[in-house]
């Protein structure tokens, strides 16, 4: 593949406790990051953003058909041991964070896997890094957590225990999230509501 380094993905073995999760450092290869980390689009406001209400640029168009190619379907279905066969995708974007994002939460039910990958540059840090927990409640019950920087991946299985979250942060943090959803109906539902959200955002500030 030529954004995506699929033998490092197939390589990582799966996570089970507390639920079904991997991380995959650099999965964008290293001799496409630094283009695609520049051809991100910008994007000023907080908030998840489909792909059609952004200026995407023909590079970065491939590099997204990729993440939705059969052939990275597959190895996520094998690795998590899932049939996605004909599970419609959704993929949003995020280019800022707020102060009340992160908070601890788990992916509604009509996700069947969600894909995060990062795109900045070297999260010399302490806040801003997400965190796989044993708790609804305690951002300290860590399992792992990973730097939003360089390329980094982190997919899990919906589970009605996986919670994940952050410590608070607020400025730039650009993050793409991928899903394999439960039906066409529900994609179309997701989709109908970022668009709504990203339209109302360009109407009223810090929406």
């Amino acid at each position: 593949m030529r954004f995506l380094d699929l033998e490092a993905l197939k390589a990582t073995p799966l996570e089970t406790e507390p639920f079904p999760y991997l991380i995959v450092p650099r999965f964008i290869r290293r001799d496409q990051l630094a283009r695609v980390y520049e051809e991100f689009p910008r994007i000023e406001r907080a908030g998840s953003f489909p792909t059609s209400e952004v200026e995407v640029t023909p590079y970065f168009a491939a590099f997204l058909a990729e993440l939705e190619s059969p052939e990275l379907r597959h190895a996520f279905a094998e690795k998590f041991a899932m049939d996605l066969e004909g599970r419609p995708t959704l993929i949003t974007l995020r280019g800022q964070t707020r102060e009340k994002d992160g908070r601890i939460h788990t992916d509604t039910k009509t996700k069947l896997i969600t894909v995060l990958i990062y795109l900045n540059p070297v999260w010399g840090r302490s806040d801003g890094r997400l965190r796989l927990l044993r708790s609804a409640t305690d951002l300290e019950a860590k399992v792992a957590e990973i730097p939003p920087e360089d390329g980094n991946l982190l997919a899990f299985k919906v589970t009605e225990n996986s919670w994940h979250g952050h410590t608070t942060y607020a400025g730039p943090r650009r993050a793409i999230q991928l899903n394999w959803l439960t039906s066409e109906d529900v994609a179309r539902r997701e989709l109908s509501r970022h668009r709504f959200s990203a339209r109302l955002k360009r109407l009223v500030p810090f929406a």
